[in-house]
């Protein structure tokens, strides 16, 4: 009889102990019986009979998880502090009844001709393990991804490139496809069971050989891999908000490390960590000879005269525009005028965002939706009013500022699938559409043709979070939405702020902003120190409470970890648990990891690298 360490998946438990007849290799998959429920696990190692008695290894799966998977998912569990099995439950494992096919490609027609400067880029990439192409909005990433692909499937190799989100795959996949033709397939969470069962059969056997997804194609079983690109490596959809609370973009380095294959990042306005830590290679300019015109306009975020009239101009000359709201649905706030009593959440500590389409009120953080109030339920007047402008709003108000102007919304309430994200891609670069409306899905790296005007708003609003990287979002923010404008004419961006000082020093140079912003948080805050973000949750706010301030007494006794500040969360409360935090502060990350299992509890939730801090 023969004893192995069982991680479970998706469990937070510490492998298992059971035994088998059979021989189970290291990363084979089984199925086991925990409390009479059946479970899926990974075998971790082989063992010694343990002093108790043990239940027997079920069913032998058909599926095995490779060495380079179990080893990333041991030091994601080690580092971001969570369970072997709930690192390992990310992973898709390999086929033991696929044999892998050699399936040659026939690439596009289309020579890609690439610049001086681009030239000189893919040299860059092709000399460093992890390089930063930090490259301005319309200067030829994609086509040095490309040309880099093109060595790397000529070795007989495969490629992955990492999207921060699914609303930028079928611009890339028409770009690709363009070029690589069948060998490209797409990875995403919108994907049907039949649609996953068949790109995973393409993965499987070797036909596929340019995969495109966001983070969770990191984790596709892809044998061969020869290149990892993370575009847009700079935005927050990498890092998972749930646990583990990973990021994709050092996973990706992590895991290219650990198969020693190069790993490209690539951004306009690429994070400072990145910029600090990775060689890089500056590639300026682009391919359109248009200007970009800025006019600040300091006024609150609303809709004004001069907005309009400029809206009005740019329509009448037949061009297109974007309004950037960081809002989406109608208003973030419902209140009364009367008692001034703010609708929230009744379980959570925010106010309820107003959905006038569906005439709903609801809750961003936890989904909780009720018909939108007629009066107020506090003092029962018909006062209520909203606060803070929403997209719905703003088409509306455009609407009624022309009736021949055609408006569309973009934003989350509105693109809902892929093939609705395509369908309004698609009808505004065929100009059926005047002025898109949206939120931060409008930065995205969308290529749209033929912009004359952006208007950003809320940009203030970004830059007074209590945030140290407020001011690098909201100015990476403004580059990229900016970016989206002037591709093939003379463009105009109106941008909302009380602060043109500060965006009109770093517009033109985002790479002295790095530098400047390098200075300021040295010896203080990321990259040159790391934090780490403990989180306590509880019905019963007392107890959460309580496992916080037992953990900062025992933190304050560890000298090589320095408390930045604890107590409730910004929101207090959300899905009807409270939540308190501790937000810590070390020169390694080791020291802080050290520090967190000496006070490790089940009410508490590790961030590592923290992103966001309500």
């Amino acid at each position: 009889m023969l004893f192995y360490r069982i991680a479970l998946l998706g469990s937070p438990l510490e492998p298992l102990t059971y035994h088998s007849d059979d021989f189970l290799p290291v990363g084979r998959e089984v199925e086991v019986t925990l409390s009479s429920r059946i479970l899926q696990g990974v075998v971790i190692d082989e063992c010694e009979q343990p002093v108790f008695a043990t239940q027997p290894i079920g069913m032998i799966r058909s599926f095995f998880y490779s060495d380079h998977q179990i080893q990333s998912a041991q030091f994601m569990s080690e580092y971001y502090g969570c369970s072997l099995g709930e690192t390992l439950n990310l992973y898709v494992p390999y086929s033991v009844d696929v044999e892998p096919i050699r399936k040659e490609i026939s690439l596009s027609a289309i020579n890609i001709i690439l610049s001086e400067p681009q030239v000189q880029a893919l040299h860059f990439i092709r000399s460093n393990s992890v390089s930063l192409l930090f490259g301005d909005t319309g200067a030829g990433k994609s086509e040095i991804y490309m040309r880099r692909m093109d060595e790397i499937l000529s070795e007989g190799k495969r490629c992955l490139l990492l999207l921060p989100e699914i609303s930028l795959t079928p611009q890339m996949e028409s770009r690709f496809c363009a070029h690589f033709g069948d060998a490209v397939v797409l990875w995403h969470s919108k994907m049907t069971p039949k649609q996953k069962k068949v790109t995973l059969e393409k993965i499987y056997s070797g036909e596929a050989h340019i995969i495109v997804g966001p983070r969770s194609a990191l984790f596709l079983p892809i044998a061969d891999l020869g290149l990892i690109v993370v575009d847009e490596e700079h935005d927050e959809s990498y890092k998972s908000s749930s646990r583990p609370r990973y990021n994709a973009r050092d996973m990706a380095v992590y895991i290219g490390n650990l198969l020693k294959i190069p790993v490209v990042l690539g951004s306009a306005t690429p994070s400072l960590g990145s910029y600090a830590k990775y060689p890089f290679f500056r590639l300026r300019g682009g391919f359109y000879e248009s200007k970009r015109t800025f006019v600040f306009e300091p006024s609150l975020e609303a809709l004004t005269p001069s907005i309009d009239r400029v809206v009005l101009e740019n329509f009448a000359l037949g061009h297109q525009g974007i309004v950037f709201i960081p809002t989406r649905a109608n208003f973030k706030y419902t209140v009364c005028e009367s008692c001034g009593y703010h609708v929230e959440c009744p379980f959570c500590s925010v106010g309820m965002s107003q959905h006038k389409n569906s005439r709903a009120l609801k809750c961003h953080y936890c989904n909780y939706t009720e018909v939108l109030p007629k009066i107020c339920p506090k003092c029962q007047s018909g006062a209520l009013r909203t606060a803070r402008l929403g997209t719905a709003e703003a088409v509306e108000h455009f609407n009624q500022l022309s009736q021949d102007m055609r408006v569309q919304q973009f934003d989350r309430d509105i693109i809902t699938t892929q093939n609705k994200l395509i369908k309004v891609l698609a009808s505004f670069n065929r100009h059926e559409i005047d002025l898109l409306v949206g939120t931060q899905m409008l930065s995205k790296g969308h290529d749209y043709h033929d912009i004359a005007l952006a208007i950003v708003m809320g940009l203030d609003n970004l830059l007074s979070q209590s945030d140290y990287r407020a001011r690098e979002k909201a100015l990476s923010l403004l580059v990229q939405i900016a970016g989206r404008s002037g591709r093939k004419q003379n463009a105009t961006v109106i941008v909302q702020s009380f602060n043109e000082h500060f965006f009109r020093e770093y517009l033109e140079d985002y790479e002295k902003f790095l530098i400047d912003e390098l200075r300021i948080r040295n010896g203080r805050y990321p990259p040159t120190k790391k934090l780490a973000r403990l989180l306590y949750a509880h019905k019963n706010g007392l107890k959460a409470k309580e496992a916080m301030e037992e953990a900062v007494a025992q933190l304050q006794r560890m000298e090589k970890v320095q408390i930045v500040g604890f107590g409730a969360s910004a929101i207090e409360r959300i899905a009807d648990k409270y939540r308190f935090q501790i937000l810590l502060r070390s020169d390694k990350s080791t020291d802080l990891i050290r520090a967190i299992k000496h006070i490790k509890s089940p009410m508490m939730e590790i961030d590592m690298d923290p992103i966001e801090f309500t």
